[in-house]
Protein backbone atom coordinates (compact mmCIF):
# COMPACT_ATOMS: atom_id res chain seq x y z
CA UNK A 1 0.00 0.00 0.00
CA UNK A 2 1.36 3.41 -1.20
CA UNK A 3 1.54 5.09 2.58
CA UNK A 4 2.51 8.91 1.23
CA UNK A 5 -0.96 10.24 -1.32
CA UNK A 6 -0.91 13.99 -0.09
CA UNK A 7 -2.63 15.47 -3.41
CA UNK A 8 -1.93 18.42 -4.59
CA UNK A 9 -5.38 20.25 -6.07
CA UNK A 10 -4.10 20.43 -9.71
CA UNK A 11 -4.11 16.24 -9.63
CA UNK A 12 -7.45 15.29 -11.17
CA UNK A 13 -9.32 13.16 -8.93
CA UNK A 14 -11.25 10.50 -11.30
CA UNK A 15 -14.90 10.07 -10.80
CA UNK A 16 -16.34 6.55 -13.17
CA UNK A 17 -19.94 6.80 -14.06
CA UNK A 18 -20.27 10.73 -13.43
CA UNK A 19 -23.16 11.28 -14.52
CA UNK A 20 -25.16 7.98 -12.15
CA UNK A 21 -26.96 8.31 -9.08
CA UNK A 22 -24.00 8.68 -6.56
CA UNK A 23 -21.15 9.89 -9.14
CA UNK A 24 -22.48 13.47 -10.11
CA UNK A 25 -23.15 13.79 -6.29
CA UNK A 26 -19.66 12.86 -5.64
CA UNK A 27 -18.15 15.12 -8.71
CA UNK A 28 -20.40 17.99 -7.57
CA UNK A 29 -19.01 17.71 -3.99
CA UNK A 30 -15.52 17.48 -5.16
CA UNK A 31 -16.02 20.95 -7.05
CA UNK A 32 -17.31 22.62 -4.38
CA UNK A 33 -14.13 21.50 -2.24
CA UNK A 34 -12.38 23.38 -5.27
CA UNK A 35 -10.72 19.82 -6.41
CA UNK A 36 -9.99 19.41 -9.96
CA UNK A 37 -12.77 17.07 -11.37
CA UNK A 38 -12.25 14.25 -14.25
CA UNK A 39 -15.84 12.94 -14.74
CA UNK A 40 -15.91 9.51 -17.17
CA UNK A 41 -18.96 8.28 -18.66
CA UNK A 42 -20.18 6.50 -21.75
CA UNK A 43 -21.20 10.19 -23.46
CA UNK A 44 -18.64 12.62 -21.28
CA UNK A 45 -15.57 14.41 -22.21
CA UNK A 46 -13.30 11.80 -20.33
CA UNK A 47 -14.74 8.60 -22.47
CA UNK A 48 -14.92 5.69 -19.79
CA UNK A 49 -17.27 2.24 -21.20
CA UNK A 50 -17.02 -0.86 -19.04
CA UNK A 51 -17.31 -2.54 -21.92
CA UNK A 52 -14.48 -0.86 -23.70
CA UNK A 53 -11.39 -1.75 -21.79
CA UNK A 54 -9.51 0.68 -23.92
CA UNK A 55 -11.29 3.36 -22.37
CA UNK A 56 -10.05 2.52 -19.45
CA UNK A 57 -5.95 3.89 -19.31
CA UNK A 58 -6.32 6.81 -20.45
CA UNK A 59 -9.09 8.31 -18.39
CA UNK A 60 -6.73 6.78 -15.79
CA UNK A 61 -3.35 8.51 -16.87
CA UNK A 62 -2.47 11.62 -14.57
CA UNK A 63 -5.70 11.15 -11.79
CA UNK A 64 -4.23 10.96 -7.56
CA UNK A 65 -7.20 9.47 -6.67
CA UNK A 66 -10.46 7.59 -8.60
CA UNK A 67 -14.23 6.49 -7.31
CA UNK A 68 -15.53 3.73 -9.04
CA UNK A 69 -19.26 3.57 -9.58
CA UNK A 70 -19.26 0.01 -12.19
CA UNK A 71 -22.30 -0.43 -14.46
CA UNK A 72 -24.46 -1.86 -14.13
CA UNK A 73 -23.78 -3.98 -10.90
CA UNK A 74 -21.26 -5.86 -9.69
CA UNK A 75 -23.53 -9.06 -9.03
CA UNK A 76 -23.10 -9.43 -13.01
CA UNK A 77 -20.84 -11.75 -14.45
CA UNK A 78 -17.13 -10.63 -15.08
CA UNK A 79 -17.39 -7.62 -12.99
CA UNK A 80 -14.95 -8.57 -10.32
CA UNK A 81 -12.72 -9.38 -13.60
CA UNK A 82 -13.13 -5.82 -14.66
CA UNK A 83 -12.44 -4.31 -11.49
CA UNK A 84 -9.27 -6.48 -11.17
CA UNK A 85 -8.00 -5.35 -14.86
CA UNK A 86 -9.32 -1.47 -13.76
CA UNK A 87 -6.88 -1.72 -10.12
CA UNK A 88 -3.85 -3.47 -12.36
CA UNK A 89 -4.11 -0.04 -14.53
CA UNK A 90 -4.71 2.20 -11.62
CA UNK A 91 -1.67 1.00 -10.00
CA UNK A 92 0.29 1.10 -13.18
CA UNK A 93 -0.82 4.41 -13.49
CA UNK A 94 0.62 5.35 -10.10
CA UNK A 95 -2.94 6.59 -8.67
CA UNK A 96 -3.26 7.09 -5.05
CA UNK A 97 -6.42 6.07 -3.51
CA UNK A 98 -9.20 4.23 -4.71
CA UNK A 99 -12.75 4.49 -3.70
CA UNK A 100 -15.19 1.71 -4.68
CA UNK A 101 -18.99 1.91 -4.69
CA UNK A 102 -20.67 -1.51 -3.66
CA UNK A 103 -23.66 -3.24 -3.28
CA UNK A 104 -24.52 -4.45 0.48
CA UNK A 105 -24.81 -8.04 0.85
CA UNK A 106 -23.27 -9.25 -2.33
CA UNK A 107 -21.00 -12.01 -2.59
CA UNK A 108 -19.38 -10.52 -5.95
CA UNK A 109 -19.25 -7.09 -4.16
CA UNK A 110 -17.39 -8.50 -1.69
CA UNK A 111 -15.03 -10.36 -3.89
CA UNK A 112 -14.74 -6.82 -5.90
CA UNK A 113 -13.78 -5.12 -2.37
CA UNK A 114 -11.00 -7.61 -1.58
CA UNK A 115 -9.63 -7.01 -4.85
CA UNK A 116 -9.49 -3.19 -4.46
CA UNK A 117 -8.31 -3.31 -1.00
CA UNK A 118 -4.92 -5.73 -2.76
CA UNK A 119 -4.14 -2.73 -4.66
CA UNK A 120 -0.95 -0.49 -4.06
CA UNK A 121 -3.32 2.42 -3.64
CA UNK A 122 -5.35 3.82 -0.57
CA UNK A 123 -8.44 1.99 -0.10
CA UNK A 124 -12.26 2.43 0.70
CA UNK A 125 -15.19 0.35 0.01
CA UNK A 126 -18.45 1.72 0.87
CA UNK A 127 -20.87 -1.25 1.10
CA UNK A 128 -23.91 0.30 0.43
CA UNK A 129 -28.14 0.01 1.13
CA UNK A 130 -30.62 0.19 -1.64
CA UNK A 131 -31.00 3.83 -2.35
CA UNK A 132 -33.72 6.28 -1.08
CA UNK A 133 -33.30 7.68 -5.04
CA UNK A 134 -34.06 4.63 -6.35
CA UNK A 135 -37.29 4.92 -6.01
CA UNK A 136 -37.33 8.69 -7.55
CA UNK A 137 -34.25 8.03 -10.20
CA UNK A 138 -34.82 4.78 -11.75
CA UNK A 139 -37.17 2.11 -13.26
CA UNK A 140 -39.88 2.59 -10.26
CA UNK A 141 -40.11 6.33 -10.91
CA UNK A 142 -42.82 5.49 -13.64
CA UNK A 143 -45.14 3.59 -11.91
CA UNK A 144 -44.90 5.58 -8.32
CA UNK A 145 -45.89 8.65 -10.42
CA UNK A 146 -48.89 6.56 -11.24
CA UNK A 147 -49.69 5.77 -7.53
CA UNK A 148 -48.29 2.39 -7.06
CA UNK A 149 -45.27 0.24 -6.52
CA UNK A 150 -44.74 -3.45 -7.71
CA UNK A 151 -41.86 -6.00 -6.25
CA UNK A 152 -41.19 -9.50 -5.80
CA UNK A 153 -40.47 -8.78 -1.98
CA UNK A 154 -42.41 -9.13 0.89
CA UNK A 155 -41.75 -7.77 4.74
CA UNK A 156 -38.43 -7.68 4.85
CA UNK A 157 -36.95 -4.67 5.97
CA UNK A 158 -34.15 -2.00 4.25
CA UNK A 159 -31.94 0.69 5.71
CA UNK A 160 -32.71 2.66 2.86
CA UNK A 161 -29.92 5.16 2.04
CA UNK A 162 -29.17 8.61 0.59
CA UNK A 163 -27.16 8.96 -2.48
CA UNK A 164 -25.48 12.62 -1.12
CA UNK A 165 -24.92 10.84 2.03
CA UNK A 166 -22.89 8.33 -0.07
CA UNK A 167 -21.37 10.88 -1.80
CA UNK A 168 -20.29 13.07 1.54
CA UNK A 169 -18.52 9.61 2.68
CA UNK A 170 -16.35 9.61 -0.88
CA UNK A 171 -15.55 12.29 -0.85
CA UNK A 172 -13.88 12.33 2.73
CA UNK A 173 -12.55 8.88 1.56
CA UNK A 174 -11.11 10.77 -1.55
CA UNK A 175 -9.60 13.69 0.13
CA UNK A 176 -9.27 13.51 3.86
CA UNK A 177 -5.39 12.87 5.40
CA UNK A 178 -4.00 12.99 8.56
CA UNK A 179 -0.89 15.42 9.37
CA UNK A 180 1.31 12.49 8.30
CA UNK A 181 -0.29 12.39 4.58
CA UNK A 182 -2.13 9.59 4.70
CA UNK A 183 -6.21 8.60 4.50
CA UNK A 184 -7.32 7.71 7.69
CA UNK A 185 -9.91 5.71 5.93
CA UNK A 186 -7.15 4.00 4.28
CA UNK A 187 -7.94 0.02 4.35
CA UNK A 188 -11.83 0.88 5.74
CA UNK A 189 -15.33 -1.31 4.47
CA UNK A 190 -17.99 1.13 5.35
CA UNK A 191 -21.51 0.04 5.83
CA UNK A 192 -23.43 2.49 4.22
CA UNK A 193 -27.13 2.50 5.76
CA UNK A 194 -30.33 5.25 6.49
CA UNK A 195 -31.32 5.43 10.55
CA UNK A 196 -34.04 3.25 10.44
CA UNK A 197 -35.72 0.11 8.54
CA UNK A 198 -38.80 -0.05 6.61
CA UNK A 199 -40.27 -2.69 4.23
CA UNK A 200 -41.06 -1.28 0.77
CA UNK A 201 -44.75 -1.11 1.28
CA UNK A 202 -43.56 1.26 4.41
CA UNK A 203 -41.33 3.20 1.98
CA UNK A 204 -44.29 3.50 -0.62
CA UNK A 205 -46.33 4.47 2.12
CA UNK A 206 -44.21 7.55 3.00
CA UNK A 207 -44.11 8.65 -0.32
CA UNK A 208 -47.45 8.62 -1.04
CA UNK A 209 -48.14 10.44 2.61
CA UNK A 210 -46.01 13.37 1.62
CA UNK A 211 -46.96 13.46 -1.95
CA UNK A 212 -50.76 13.33 -1.02
CA UNK A 213 -51.35 10.46 -3.03
CA UNK A 214 -51.77 7.37 -2.07
CA UNK A 215 -48.77 4.52 -3.25
CA UNK A 216 -50.41 1.20 -2.87
CA UNK A 217 -47.86 -1.24 -2.60
CA UNK A 218 -47.85 -5.12 -4.62
CA UNK A 219 -45.97 -7.79 -4.01
CA UNK A 220 -45.67 -10.83 -6.77
CA UNK A 221 -44.28 -13.39 -7.61
CA UNK A 222 -40.72 -13.59 -9.07
CA UNK A 223 -41.88 -14.32 -12.92
CA UNK A 224 -45.21 -12.37 -12.33
CA UNK A 225 -42.65 -9.78 -11.99
CA UNK A 226 -40.10 -10.69 -15.00
CA UNK A 227 -43.20 -10.58 -17.12
CA UNK A 228 -44.68 -6.78 -15.62
CA UNK A 229 -40.94 -5.62 -16.33
CA UNK A 230 -41.19 -6.94 -20.08
CA UNK A 231 -44.73 -5.70 -20.32
CA UNK A 232 -43.29 -1.99 -19.57
CA UNK A 233 -40.67 -2.09 -22.16
CA UNK A 234 -37.63 -2.89 -19.97
CA UNK A 235 -35.02 -4.35 -21.93
CA UNK A 236 -33.73 -8.62 -21.34
CA UNK A 237 -30.61 -7.76 -19.82
CA UNK A 238 -31.91 -5.26 -16.81
CA UNK A 239 -35.01 -7.61 -16.53
CA UNK A 240 -32.21 -10.44 -15.47
CA UNK A 241 -30.45 -7.82 -13.32
CA UNK A 242 -33.32 -6.56 -11.55
CA UNK A 243 -34.95 -10.17 -11.17
CA UNK A 244 -31.11 -11.72 -9.84
CA UNK A 245 -30.65 -8.37 -7.38
CA UNK A 246 -34.53 -8.61 -5.90
CA UNK A 247 -34.09 -12.71 -5.71
CA UNK A 248 -30.74 -12.16 -3.65
CA UNK A 249 -31.06 -9.30 -1.01
CA UNK A 250 -34.00 -9.42 0.07
CA UNK A 251 -34.10 -12.15 2.12
CA UNK A 252 -33.34 -10.22 5.65
CA UNK A 253 -29.35 -10.25 5.13
CA UNK A 254 -29.21 -6.59 5.22
CA UNK A 255 -32.08 -5.69 7.39
CA UNK A 256 -29.73 -4.42 10.16
CA UNK A 257 -28.19 -0.46 10.22
CA UNK A 258 -25.21 0.52 10.92
CA UNK A 259 -23.31 3.39 12.66
CA UNK A 260 -20.59 3.72 9.31
CA UNK A 261 -22.43 7.68 8.00
CA UNK A 262 -22.98 8.90 11.50
CA UNK A 263 -18.92 7.91 12.11
CA UNK A 264 -17.29 9.11 9.03
CA UNK A 265 -19.24 12.30 8.66
CA UNK A 266 -20.19 13.01 12.34
CA UNK A 267 -23.69 13.89 12.23
CA UNK A 268 -26.65 11.28 11.37
CA UNK A 269 -27.72 10.17 7.94
CA UNK A 270 -30.74 11.19 6.29
CA UNK A 271 -33.57 9.72 7.57
CA UNK A 272 -36.25 8.76 4.50
CA UNK A 273 -38.83 10.75 5.29
CA UNK A 274 -35.97 13.94 4.67
CA UNK A 275 -35.57 12.72 1.23
CA UNK A 276 -39.41 12.28 0.52
CA UNK A 277 -39.58 15.77 1.72
CA UNK A 278 -37.26 17.01 -0.89
CA UNK A 279 -39.10 14.89 -3.29
CA UNK A 280 -41.72 17.10 -2.82
CA UNK A 281 -40.13 20.29 -2.39
CA UNK A 282 -38.61 19.64 -5.97
CA UNK A 283 -41.59 19.36 -7.61
CA UNK A 284 -43.49 22.40 -6.18
CA UNK A 285 -40.51 24.45 -7.19
CA UNK A 286 -40.39 23.35 -11.23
Amino acid sequence: MNHHTTQPESVPVLVIGATGKTGRHVADQLERRGRLVRRAGRSSATRFDWSERSTWAPALAGAGAVYIAYQPDLIVPGATDDIAELVRLADAAGVGRLVLLAGRGEGEAQEAGRIVHAARAESTVLSCAWFDQNFSEGGFAPEIAEGSLTLPVGEVSEPFVDTRDIAEVAVAALLDETSQGVSPHAGQTYELTGPRLLTFAEAAAEIGAARGRAVSFNHVGAQDYRDLLRDVGVADDEVDLLSSLFGTLFDGRNARLSGDVARVLGRPPTDFADYVSSLVDEAVSR
